[in-house]
């Protein structure tokens, strides 16, 4: 790093410099940049920026000219991350990861506040202020950056007004600040949660993330955590073995794909005097999440097969069915042990907890009916998280499309009404299983039954 005056200059994390025989090439895959015509301060100056932190004490001439201009091009293209500093301490440092806009003008405008994408968390560098559409990070090293941020009075925190004014530019040059009115004005930000914007630029490729470093399957807990087994530990109670479909049969009389696809209808009305039945629901899940078939891998990870995708073949979803009404099986939360095609039962009827579940079907049924039957979807999140970075949960979310897809077109080829749901109550999965929820949540879930009208 090297210093001049109250900011501090170092490359961004990745960034590697060159030199070479007139010049420099700064590398960060898969850019690059030549630098030529460099004076001796400046060479020396790119020098100092490469040995890193223990360059720390290192002073450049405050009247070099010429590396003060350096500095401002490479901060500029969003090569050198920016330590702002109040004496000897540090405030906070703006690190880039993508090319700055230019300075916003700083005068008078309408009243900024943090925005609503904001995000402030810690990470295994510290304190970091994030806005999904941001060209940087700002890392907090002082706690009196967060309470200016939060709209404290400079006075009362003991900041120089210059220096007062520099971070409240920083912040509004990052995008953390914004109009509030501003914000809740336009349909686009408004309609956007900070949750979701999050998500969705923290789970893409984009500005933020151009490599395959620590982003996608990476396998990045091969060396530490053993991997999570493919089969889920069973739950205690006895199991019941459900009937196995005839598949050639079925594949010789299920109607052609075409039609399936072009009657597939969520169904919101079920038939109570005629419920689904067992031996039905035994086909359903047969048919759509049963385990075919497991590879082992050379290092010893288990692949399982199902009638579904899954990215890398981990299989992270689990089927619980809560009864109600089902021909043929006691009421009850059960779950489905793909391995084995055999229910086993979890929570009674009557526990307030699966109650809480099927009450939550009241806002996506007619008249506020309750389901015949409630298939619950829940994801062994470690599977997943295991081998993929940033992405995974992303990708349980999409597995859950594909499984919700796969149930609807089964449960319309066997003429059964089938309707997905856009929420599940979470707390109550939690409690009717007795599992942790960073271990297995609930991700999913859909109703399921015989549709009314089809006599």
């Amino acid at each position: 790093m090297i210093r001049t005056g109250d900011i501090r200059y170092a490359l961004r994390p990745g960034v590697t410099c060159l030199t070479v025989p007139g010049g420099a090439v700064l590398l960060n895959p898969p850019h690059n940049e030549k630098l030529t015509g460099l004076t001796p301060a400046q060479s020396q100056a790119l020098k100092t920026l490469n040995q890193g932190p223990a360059a720390a004490t290192c002073e450049l001439a405050a009247e070099s000219d010429s590396v003060t201009t350096l500095l401002d091009r490479l901060a500029g293209a969003g090569w050198l991350e920016v330590t702002v500093r109040d004496g000897d301490r540090d405030l906070y440092t703006l690190r880039p990861f993508a090319t700055p806009p230019a300075r916003p003008s700083t005068g008078d405008g309408p009243r900024t506040v943090l925005s609503k994408f904001t995000v402030i968390h810690r990470d295994p560098d510290g304190l970091v202020l994030e806005h999904p559409t941001s060209w940087c990070d700002l890392r907090v090293h002082d706690p009196r950056l967060l309470a200016l941020a939060a709209g404290a009075d400079p006075t009362e925190l003991g900041l120089p007004e210059a220096l007062s004014a520099r971070i409240a530019a920083d912040l509004r040059w990052g995008g953390f600040t914004a109009d509030p009115a501003a914000e809740n004005r336009d349909f686009t930000t408004r309609s956007w949660s900070a949750p979701d914007l999050w998500f969705h630029r923290r789970s893409t490729l984009g500005s933020r993330t151009v490599t395959w470093d620590n982003f996608g399957p990476t396998a990045w807990a091969k060396d530490e955590f053993p991997q999570r087994p493919a089969r889920r530990a069973p739950y205690p109670g006895v199991p019941i073995a459900l009937p196995a479909p005839d598949l050639a049969t079925l594949r010789a009389t299920d109607p052609a794909l075409t039609a399936v696809l072009e009657d597939r209808r969520s169904c919101r009305s079920f038939d109570d005097a005629r419920p689904i039945t067992v031996a039905q629901l035994a086909e359903l899940l047969y048919r759509s999440a049963r385990t075919r078939s497991m590879e082992s891998t050379p290092d010893g990870g288990e692949l399982p097969s199902r009638p579904y995708p899954s990215g890398g073949s981990v299989h992270e979803l689990e089927l619980y069915p809560v009864v109600r009404t089902v021909d043929g099986l006691a009421p009850g939360m059960y779950h489905y042990d793909s391995f084995e095609h055999a229910l086993r039962p979890v929570a009674p009827a009557d526990a307030p907890a699966v109650q809480r579940l099927v009450r939550t079907t009241a806002a996506t049924l007619a008249n506020a009916a309750e389901p015949q039957l409630l298939l619950l979807i829940s994801a062994r999140a470690g599977r997943v998280m295991w081998s993929y970075e940033s992405v995974a949960y992303a990708n349980i979310l999409k597995h859950v499309g594909v499984l919700m897809q796969t149930l609807y077109l089964t449960a319309t080829a066997m003429n059964l009404g089938a309707v997905a749901q856009g929420f599940s109550d979470t707390a109550a999965f939690t409690a009717a299983t007795g599992v942790d929820e960073l271990e297995e949540c609930n991700v999913g879930s859909m109703i399921l039954g015989t549709r009314a009208g089809d006599r």
